[in-house]
């Protein structure tokens, strides 16, 4: 840092050569607490604790991989002119419904071969997942980007921010909102709350923890992402591709709970039953075809 009430350099250390960024140790730092926290969970709910871990080593990278073709492709003028650049990840790009559609065909895959539920599995990470974006948000802060548009010094003030965060949002002369800080609070929020209702005995279905996290967080985004001055746009058009594929969740979300509520047969059962219904269902089959014998 410059100094406590400064703007902060982006690069917290440097090892001869080698730049290492605040943005990257935050990343690192969010990642790790969804896996702990992850792992604890699963446990808790019947599977193996290594299976988070296992789990991670596909979706983190699949993760990334999604992040920046989700880029690319909204910005595929530019690359396909600098097709060098598109794997220069480290000079930013990424988005994150990519990185989200890339972990979720990666867990999906993941589950089936290791013979997993999908959905109990999604349940379990996805509260951890949003506590990792609303950690990560602060490696954006620190990079002075993904906020929006100009406001004056006297808004930021009487928002309460500290100086710290004040300083950082003046880029070029110029205050800007922190809608970084405002995913960051509208995530840690929706930690909370479905950590608070997943905890809940049949309360919940399995899968409606994943399906409450894709309703809060496309929700909040849909109304930030207005306020961004970095969209990426639906290629020649005015929408703004996020608040589109905010929708798109927001609404198939809300027609999976009920499909899968009045629908699904058996029913589905609750998510605080964790892998005990597959045990069970293990344990009939295998006493009918004792009782065969």
């Amino acid at each position: 840092m410059t100094s406590l009430l400064g703007v902060i350099d982006p690069i917290a250390f440097r090892l001869g050569p080698l730049e290492v960024r605040w943005y990257g140790i935050i990343i690192a730092v969010g990642i790790f607490v969804a896996i702990w926290l992850s792992s604890k969970e699963a446990v808790k709910r019947g599977l193996d604790e290594d299976a988070i871990v296992d789990l991670s080593l596909w979706l983190i990278p699949a993760g990334f991989i999604g992040a920046r073709l989700y880029y690319v492709l909204f910005e595929l003028g530019y690359y396909l002119q600098n097709p060098a650049k598109i794997i220069a990840i480290w000079e930013g790009g990424i988005a994150i419904y990519g990185g989200l559609i890339g972990g979720t065909l990666a867990l999906i895959w993941f589950c089936r071969k290791n013979n997993i539920p999908i959905w109990l599995m999604l349940d379990i990470i996805a509260p951890h997942v949003l506590l990792a974006q609303a950690i990560g948000r602060w490696g954006n802060f620190i990079n002075q980007e993904a906020h929006g548009g100009e406001v004056s010094r006297q808004f930021l003030e009487n928002l309460m921010l500290p100086d710290f965060i004040i300083n950082q949002m003046e880029i070029g002369g110029t205050y800007y909102h922190p809608t970084f800080l405002y995913e960051s609070v509208w995530s840690l929020i929706g930690v909370v709350l479905l950590i608070v209702l997943r905890n809940r005995e049949n309360l919940l279905k399995r899968g409606e923890v994943a399906l409450g996290y894709a309703l809060w967080y496309s929700l909040g985004r849909f109304f930030i992402e207005g306020m961004r001055t970095d969209s990426l746009y639906l290629f020649n058009t005015p929408i703004r591709v996020s608040q589109l594929l905010s929708v798109i969740i927001f609404m198939a979300a809300i027609g999976l709970i009920v499909y899968r509520r009045k629908n699904v047969y058996p029913p589905v059962p609750y998510y605080t039953e964790g892998i005990q219904p597959e045990q069970n269902f293990e344990k009939k089959k295998n006493d009918y075809y004792k009782k065969k014998k």
